[in-house]
Order: structure tokens, then C-alpha cells, then sequence
């Protein structure tokens, strides 16, 4: 995005441009869901993989284990980002619903608050009451001015349905990648951790890589932060689980 040349960000400040840009409403986005379930999921099977692994459990163990986690841990996330989302958006209604019977009631209330927004923004004398009359006029915009600069609220663009299905089905997605080489037997127990170690290290620059494209940030920068994180994580489960087997006594299998 930093990259955009100043010829094509004039094109996009023309007024036909702008006015169409503000006519279609703001773009619908569900890359952070994306990238919080794809993140998400893949540590949670990979350190499963390493608990394992630290514990001396056999590969049949990181299998049962690590599916069982992967849609048991996607569905609760799924669930719980469905459930934050639709506290936000009920919350913006409750909002909006106490503003509007507050127009409707106490005009001349709201109609100071109008006022004393605007003059801490620098307007005053008859500019302010000029401005002050053209947003009371339409009740529509009088109560978007109140959400924003009263609440500091605007409505999302997303759908809590949307957001849940796109987290659950990354986490599963990306989760399921570390697991996959303990599906084929004929590898060894190091082989499969090595390759698992490898896919979920590759699954975890690209989710940075995604993430960087998304918020105009260094590609590189993002994908090896997100690698660190993963690999911190996954190192975590393996020395815990090493070390509580060494307590217990537990022995590998």
C-alpha cells in the first residue's frame, strides 16, 4: 500500500471516485479472523505434536490428540469469536436505540452535546450554529454524528456468522498441516516430527506473509515474528511435557 503511486492516489481523490468509493460503504474484511484462526490453529496441533514428542507418547498418541484438539479447539474459538462479535453489534444497537428516544425526548439536549462537540473541534459563532442546524436537520445523520463522536461507535461490516465460519475453517485448515506426516506410517517418529516441524514453520511465515500483504507491513518482518511465535509456542509444550514426564517418571513409549 505504501507503494501506490501519487498519480493513481490523486485518481482516487477525484470527487466522482471518492463519491463513489463513500456511496459503496466500507469493504468487508475477514483477514484478521483468518489470520487468528490460521495462527491459532496451527500452534495448538504443533504443540500437541511437541507435547507429544517431549513425552514419549508414540505417533498414534500426537494423531488421536492432535485432531481431537484441532475441531474441538477450533469449534470453541469459532464459537467464541461468533459470541464477541455479536456482543459488539448488540451492544452498537442498544447504543443506537438510547439515542435515538433521546432526539426524540430531549432535543434540545442533544442538540448541546452537538454544540459542544463542534466547539471543542474550533468551530464557533455562526459557523457552529450553522453546522449545528445542518446536522440536526436529518435524523439520520444526527444520530450517526451521535454514535461516532459521543460513543466513538460505527457500525461493522462484519457478520458474526462470517466472521465464526472463516475462524473456524482457517484453524482447521491450517491446523490439520503439522499433522499431516503422522499420517504416513512409513515414516519414523524423528522423520515425522522433522517434517511436521518444517510444514508448520512454512505455515507460519505465509500466515505472516498474509498478514503483512493485509496491513501494508514488511513482508519478511511479519513472517518471521508470526515464526518465532509459533516455534516459542511448540517449544513450550515439548520442554513442559519433557520435563513433567521426567518428574512422573513416565515411561516413553
Amino acid at each position: 500500500m505504501n507503494n501506490i503511486s501519487k498519480a493513481k492516489l490523486v485518481k482516487e481523490h477525484q470527487p466522482e471516485a471518492v463519491r463513489k468509493r463513500l456511496n459503496h460503504g466500507p469493504k468487508r474484511q475477514n483477514v484478521s479472523d483468518a489470520v487468528l484462526g490460521g495462527i491459532d490453529g496451527c500452534i495448538t496441533t504443533f504443540a500437541v505434536v511437541s507435547g507429544s514428542l517431549g513425552a514419549g507418547f508414540p505417533s498414534s498418541v500426537a494423531v488421536i490428540l492432535g485432531f481431537a484438539n484441532l475441531f474441538a479447539d477450533g469449534f470453541s474459538m469459532a464459537i467464541s469469536n461468533y459470541e464477541s462479535s455479536k456482543a459488539e453489534e448488540e451492544y452498537f444497537d442498544s447504543i443506537k436505540k438510547s439515542e435515538e428516544r433521546h432526539i426524540k425526548e430531549v432535543p434540545e439536549g442533544e442538540r448541546e452535546e452537538i454544540r459542544q462537540i463542534f466547539q471543542a473541534k474550533g468551530f464557533e459563532g455562526e459557523l457552529l450554529e450553522k453546522v449545528l442546524d445542518t446536522i440536526t436537520a436529518n435524523k439520520s445523520v444526527w444520530l450517526d454524528v451521535m454514535l461516532v463522536e459521543e460513543h466513538g461507535l460505527s457500525r461493522s461490516t462484519q457478520k458474526p456468522s462470517i466472521s465464526a465460519g472463516v475462524t473456524f475453517l482457517a484453524f482447521v485448515a491450517v491446523g490439520a498441516v503439522p499433522l499431516l506426516p503422522y499420517i504416513v506410517s512409513s515414516l519414523e517418529t524423528g522423520q515425522q516430527f522433522a517434517a511436521s516441524a518444517f510444514l508448520a514453520g512454512v505455515m507460519f511465515f505465509l500466515i505472516g506473509m498474509l498478514k503483512s500483504l493485509a496491513l501494508a507491513r514488511p513482508v519478511l518482518v511479519s513472517g518471521i515474528r508470526t515464526l518465532l511465535t509459533g516455534g516459542t509456542a511448540a517449544a513450550l509444550a515439548y520442554f513442559t511435557a519433557y520435563f513433567l514426564r521426567e518428574i512422573f517418571g513416565v515411561a516413553a513409549g
